[in-house]
């Protein structure tokens, strides 16, 4: 018996752009978009056995303060990439800060915020 994590589901102001600026960084594809609960709308970004859900609500709350230390708290969303500077590099083009690279087994990796505050671990074990 295994288990696969398929999807995570995290609520952003505008589902399409992060769904454009986390395509062109990590090439991948919209797999689906449409319609979602409370008149929201959804992308799903990813490959085909696993991606990311994002979903927009028809009046998006961002006015909570970030606090790490809330139980059921989403801290990152860790993606595993084979050329960490190129996508480094695409991470700045769109106009994010990498933060916090760090070298230690089992791999090389840095972090970033979006503008929903959501945290990207982006990590490669090459």
């Amino acid at each position: 018996m295994s288990s696969t994590l398929e999807h995570i589901n995290v609520t952003v102001r505008d589902s399409k752009r992060t769904a454009e600026i986390l395509c062109a960084i990590f090439d991948w594809t919209v797999r689906w978009r449409g319609p979602a609960i409370h008149d929201g709308y959804a992308h799903h970004v990813g490959a085909d056995d696993h991606y990311l859900a994002l979903y927009s609500p028809k009046q998006p709350d961002a006015g909570k303060a970030r606090d790490i230390a809330k139980v059921g708290r989403l801290n990152h969303v860790g993606v595993v990439v084979d050329n960490l500077e190129e996508i480094e590099r695409r991470v700045i083009a769109a106009g994010y800060r990498p933060r916090s690279h760090q070298d230690y087994d089992p791999g090389c990796r840095f972090y970033f915020f979006d503008e929903d505050d959501i945290e990207y671990e982006v990590v490669s074990y090459a």
